[in-house]
């Protein structure tokens, strides 16, 4: 084979590689984008339905986009429901249990990470199993033990649940972070005098600190969306979270899906809110552990 003849294989080759390269890049740029638009258009729907008048929803037959943009819904629906009150109770709720959450799981998760107890397996099998059961399930058990200790419609009785549900996640994804820190760090800082408090406080919690927020914001994110627990534990409109005040928009004859939808969107605003402000520590916090 002469030179000329493999030079010429050779920027076939790479022709052909080039092709497969833009195939390649392209398609996975049309498979982002129809996946993208399958998580967004159920949120476009929802803005749709948001900025419609009643007789837009009515009417037959029904259009995709408001023939009138009512921008005056986001409004009115804090006038068909007492809204601001139920975001409030939302908020101090899964405020209450992200902080309570983590601060019980962050030394039981530290414990079981540093120390190799001999029923640690079964310890954390037994955690796992405790996801496994629906909150439904348990109601009738919680609510009778709750109105022993008079927390039915109360914060405490539903912080104290929330927390109860979501402890174990916690203490199961914080315990797989403090395990991927290096056990000779804590021992330099032991050799240097400091003490395990001081080696958990000073070296231990600012590694693990993308965890500790990414678990906090799924444990916030679960007390946020909580519904079949408040409804059943929360009788009056002062203790009840927007989940359960939005439901009152649903009549026996009618569904105000405008409302509805316009609640529901006001209610995500906080979540993308805090999405945006620690999104460093929570990319860090979901990709910890992937190299080694």
């Amino acid at each position: 084979m002469t030179i000329t003849q493999i030079n010429k294989k050779r920027k076939t080759s790479r022709k052909k590689r080039s092709k497969n390269s833009r195939i390649k890049s392209v398609s996975l740029s049309l498979t982002g984008i129809i996946v993208a638009f399958l998580f967004i258009f159920p949120y476009v729907t929802m803005l749709s339905t948001a900025l419609k008048p009643k007789s837009d929803i009515t009417d037959m037959p029904p259009t995709y986009f408001p023939k009138i943009y009512e921008w005056g819904n986001f409004i009115k629906v804090f006038q068909e429901i007492p809204f601001g009150m139920y975001m409030r109770n939302t908020l101090v709720i899964s405020i209450a249990t992200m902080i309570i959450g983590i601060i019980v799981a962050v030394p039981a998760a530290y414990y079981v990470a540093r120390n190799n107890f001999r029923l640690r397996t079964p310890f954390l099998l037994l955690v796992l199993i405790t996801q496994m059961f629906s909150p439904t399930s348990l109601l009738i058990g919680i609510y009778r033990e709750l109105s022993i200790f008079n927390l039915v419609n109360t914060y405490q009785g539903l912080i104290l649940v929330n927390v109860s549900f979501n402890l174990a996640f916690s203490v199961w994804i914080l315990s797989s972070f403090f395990k991927s820190i290096p056990v000779e760090i804590e021992e330099a800082a032991f050799i240097d005098g400091a003490s395990r408090f001081q080696t958990f406080r000073k070296i231990s919690l600012p590694l693990a600190a993308p965890g500790i927020v990414t678990t906090a914001i799924f444990t916030f994110i679960a007390a946020w969306n909580e519904y079949v627990v408040a409804y059943t534990l929360a009788s009056s409109p002062e203790k009840q979270p927007f989940s359960v005040g939005l439901s009152l928009l649903t009549g026996l004859y009618e569904v105000k899906w405008n409302f509805l939808f316009a609640g529901s969107l006001i209610a995500i605003i906080p979540i993308i809110i805090l999405f945006i402000s620690i999104e460093k520590y929570l990319v860090g916090g979901l990709t910890a552990g992937s190299v080694k």
